[in-house]
């Protein structure tokens, strides 16, 4: 089969590899849509540590059961499907509890690092298991199916912060997770939202998607702004979808006393925390792995058009080109903020 392999740091070459091996419980799916994913520039590049070349990368996917294992129930060749990106063991005591995301002996697809090398979505095929598969409806095309992944995100993020439709809530941050997480507070009717960016293009975007006030963060006092748009003392609740320090601390000083802080965004391994802001003001900082359990929801939200998922992709490409659009996003074409590849 073809599949775009990082076959070194800074290199993607389009390339034939053999077609992964289906297990008793897993599927083979044929890949049908598959976006580019933050993650994998910072993987491609080495900063991460999480992509090891050579690998096979994406995680955001939709595609066709072509072959099911010998012990799958329930599924069956020709079934539309979507999945998740974390492949959690459902046996350990984690799992047991709820918090797939949490397993001990998860597996990421597209990732490869020193505990694990798991082939991702940027192939023609791919193996996954089939406790971690989700049915496409009728109506969610395959692009819209390879954005179920970081839709997941953007909800497991809401999920950990005590929203309600009278919030008063800041996305810092306008990237599709944060982008994704205003879709998700105005499909919760919430009125007050402030999206912060630096780009004019993702705030025009966060704007048409629910954002009620739009914020420059390179603004003198963009925190001052948040309060301007909230109340004098700050938002209820802050989103950080970046992942580095001017931006967590934007997010801290942004938030009221007793607010909640939900650290979503994991650019840098090490940030500074505004320690003293977060004592004195009682805040509550929660950090947001993955998704949990909300794939159900998203796919949900996508069928009835409470959620555009299609207003984030910018170019739908085939996967030979993709060494060229991963080098188009890295570079900050204007406008462009996803792009699925189809195999």
């Amino acid at each position: 089969m073809k599949a775009l392999v990082l076959t070194e740091y800074d290199r993607l070459d389009y390339i034939d590899v053999p077609e992964p091996e289906v297990g008793p419980r897993d599927v083979l799916v044929r890949v049908r849509a598959s976006g580019i994913c933050g993650s994998d520039f910072h993987g491609m590049d080495g900063s991460s540590g999480r992509r090891l070349p050579p690998i096979i990368m994406g995680h955001e996917a939709a595609g066709e059961i072509t072959r099911v294992g010998s012990e799958v129930d329930g599924w069956k060749p020709g079934d539309r499907v979507t999945f998740d990106s974390t492949i959690y063991c459902n046996e350990c005591e984690t799992c047991r509890a709820g918090l797939t995301n949490l397993c001990d002996r998860r597996r990421v697809l597209g990732v490869s690092c020193t505990e694990y090398r798991e082939q991702g979505t940027f192939a023609e095929y791919v193996t996954v298991p089939q406790h971690i598969l989700y049915r496409l409806p009728d109506s969610v095309s395959y692009v819209d199916g390879a954005a179920v992944e970081p839709l997941s995100i953007a909800l497991h993020a809401v999920s950990r912060a005590p929203v309600t439709p009278a919030s008063s809530v800041v996305v810092v941050g306008t990237g599709v997770i944060g982008l994704m997480i205003v879709q998700a507070l105005h499909a919760l009717d919430v009125t007050n939202v402030v999206a912060v960016d630096l780009s004019p293009t993702r705030l025009a975007l966060a704007a048409r998607l629910g954002a009620t006030t739009t914020i420059r963060s390179d603004e003198p006092n963009a925190a001052a702004a948040v309060r301007a748009a909230t109340s004098p003392d700050g938002a209820d609740i802050a989103f950080e979808a970046v992942g580095i320090t001017p931006t967590v601390t934007l997010a801290t000083e942004s938030v009221r006393k007793g607010g909640t802080v939900v650290l979503v965004g994991n650019v840098a391994p090490v940030v500074q925390l505004p320690l003293q802001t977060v004592v004195t003001r009682q805040l509550r900082v929660l950090g947001s792995a993955t998704s949990c359990g909300e794939y159900p929801e998203c796919l949900d939200l996508i069928a009835s058009g409470k959620i555009d998922a299609l207003a984030l992709v910018g170019a739908v490409r085939p996967l030979s080109e993709g060494a060229e659009w991963f080098e188009r996003l890295r570079q900050g074409e204007a406008g462009l903020i996803k792009v699925v590849l189809e195999p």
